[in-house]
């Protein structure tokens, strides 16, 4: 696809389709779990029309378009939602996208800290939360710089922070418009990193390009007519990934937009397993979302010691961090009949390519590509390799992408390059495109960790360690883990060899601004941190000192 072919302003936006969908689909399931606001497809999409005239009525909005902006630039209001897998994130993103808002994802495990530069970076003008975490919201907003709403979500009706507006309250006092405000498939879909690129960044996606690419419900622009003729109405999909990151909102949304239903469990504000598998059976859920090892060995442990009777299942998709061709074994000993797909992608590319495992043909490692789209581009950025080829790469897509990362025109020319005229996302992932056509994914570069399917930047966790007062310097990789994908490791020297060295909840209590998960789970102690004479750090050297103690 060429420079002048990327974006079409004429694209079907996604509320459009959504609206039809839900004209089709009428009275049949929408939404399953606990307490559901939506159960039917007409419930849910009412509530996302009146939640959508409450955005517009607040004042939220678009008010520049597309055409007049960079494409690192954004015209909207921006939602960020601090909120665990529900009925009303759904609604909330939804709404989002009709009232012409664009709608960001926020990590719910974030501490006040990481709010305030997460929620400042994203120019977040409202914030959609949960009660459950209006107190950490509390806390950051006096550093708020931009947020002039909140709406919060609560069991009660009574708000926890004084100046929110009550969610159920707002959908109670603005009834649907009788004629729906037209949205554009210009508008924004922010997909907030969790740092493989660097620190969290926004990735700008026209909502028209994310329908194709991330919630895959085309592979070509077509009219909202088509779409109608392609529904999967059978389609039961129960993401266990958080819609907190991209991975569980795409999934959720491609269930949407094929006319299907998303099962949610009953504990959805965190993972659970033996949870999961009764979702399954009560809900009768034909795909299930996963991350990796970290939630397919807890799930396989239920499986070993509970009977359940999972047999609607037909496929489970996992993403976001590895897992084994054993584990795909142990999981197809139980499902024979099940299909598991290890996608690949990232926020600035979509889905880019996958495997697909059955009963008896168990593998990982090595991916298919998505023809036309998926290739390995050359260490300068200039050349596409071709299959068989011995230099190791960049993966990089083409196709429909991002805008850009929002106002950083610096990173996004790094990022999105043309290359003969066609233009590439490269975020960062090693890869070698092996003489068969399919491609080997290699990893990230050392300075990000992925563990259980969340992303640790080692440079924050690096500073943090370095508040301890016995730390003279450190760095921080990451080490393989059968949970975890990799476990974060402190590699440490002291401020005098003749002090004993800290021990790990010594560390760790130092740490308490960042979230749990980028805690290091080991320490090891070296007598001097190698570093380069400019003073950057030998990741390859750590993280061989920390396989070393592990």
């Amino acid at each position: 696809m060429t420079a002048d072919q990327v974006h079409d302003s004429s694209d079907v936006a996604f509320i459009d389709i959504l609206r039809a969908v839900a004209d089709a689909r009428g009275d049949a399931r929408c939404i399953s779990g606990p307490g559901s606001t939506s159960s039917t497809w007409a419930q849910f999409i009412e509530r996302v029309e009146r939640a959508s005239a409450a955005l517009n009525a607040l004042g939220l909005g678009c008010h520049r378009e597309r055409n007049e902006l960079a494409h690192h630039e954004s015209g909207q209001d921006h939602l960020a939602l601090l909120m665990h897998n529900s009925p009303q994130c759904l609604e909330l993103m939804c709404a989002a996208f009709a009232s012409r808002v664009a709608p960001v994802n926020v990590n719910h495990r974030y501490t006040a800290d990481e709010l305030v530069d997460t929620l400042n970076y994203a120019h977040a003008t409202a914030v959609a939360v949960h009660s459950d975490y209006a107190d950490v919201l509390t806390a950051a907003l006096p550093r708020l710089a931009h947020v002039k709403v909140i709406i919060e979500v609560t069991d009660s009706g009574e708000t926890v922070i004084s100046t929110a507006h009550d969610y159920e309250t707002l959908l109670n006092a603005h009834p649907p418009y009788l004629e729906p405000r037209q949205a554009s498939g210009d508008d924004l879909y922010l997909v907030l990193t969790g740092g493989t690129t660097g620190r969290p960044r926004a990735v700008m996606w026209r909502n028209a390009d994310a329908v194709i690419e991330c919630f895959d419900a085309a592979r070509a622009p077509q009219p909202v007519k088509q779409f109608l003729e392609t529904l999967r109405p059978d389609l039961r999909t129960l993401p266990c990934a958080p819609l907190m990151h991209g991975a569980g909102q795409w999934m959720a949304m491609r269930t949407l937009l094929a006319g299907g239903s998303v099962v949610i469990p009953d504990h959805a504000e965190h993972f659970d397993a033996a949870d999961t598998w009764k979702a399954i059976e009560n809900h009768g859920a034909t795909t299930v979302g996963i991350v990796g090892e970290s939630f397919a060995r807890p799930l396989l442990e239920q499986l070993d010691s509970e009977d359940f009777d999972p047999h609607s299942l037909n496929v489970v998709l996992t993403g976001g961090a590895p897992l084994t061709s054993a584990t795909k074994a142990r999981i197809l000993e139980h499902l024979p009949t099940v299909l598991i797909v290890d996608g690949f992608g990232s926020s600035e590319t979509g889905g880019q390519m996958s495997i697909v495992s059955s009963f008896g043909s168990a593998t990982s490692g090595t991916f298919t590509p998505r023809p036309d789209r998926t290739a390995v581009l050359n260490e300068r950025l200039d050349t596409v390799l071709q299959p068989g080829d011995d230099e190791i790469g960049w993966l990089g897509t083409t196709g429909r992408l991002p805008l850009g990362y929002l106002n950083d025109e610096h990173k996004t020319a790094q990022v999105f390059r043309m290359i003969d005229g066609v233009r590439y996302s490269a975020p960062g992932d090693h890869a070698k495109h092996l003489i068969d056509g399919s491609i080997e994914a290699l990893g990230r570069e050392a300075v990000c960790i992925n563990t259980g399917g969340e992303k640790v930047f080692a440079e924050e966790v690096e500073e943090a360690v370095l508040r301890h007062q016995s730390v003279r310097d450190c760095v921080v990789v990451g080490v393989p883990s059968d949970v975890w994908g990799s476990e974060v490791v402190a590699v440490i020297s002291l401020n005098s060899d003749d002090l004993a060295a800290p021990t790990l909840d010594d560390i760790t209590s130092t740490m308490q601004h960042l979230a749990r998960y980028k805690h290091p789970k080991a320490l090891a102690v070296v007598h001097h941190i190698r570093r380069s004479p400019a003073g950057k750090a030998d990741y390859p050297w750590a993280r061989a000192i920390a396989m070393s103690h592990s």
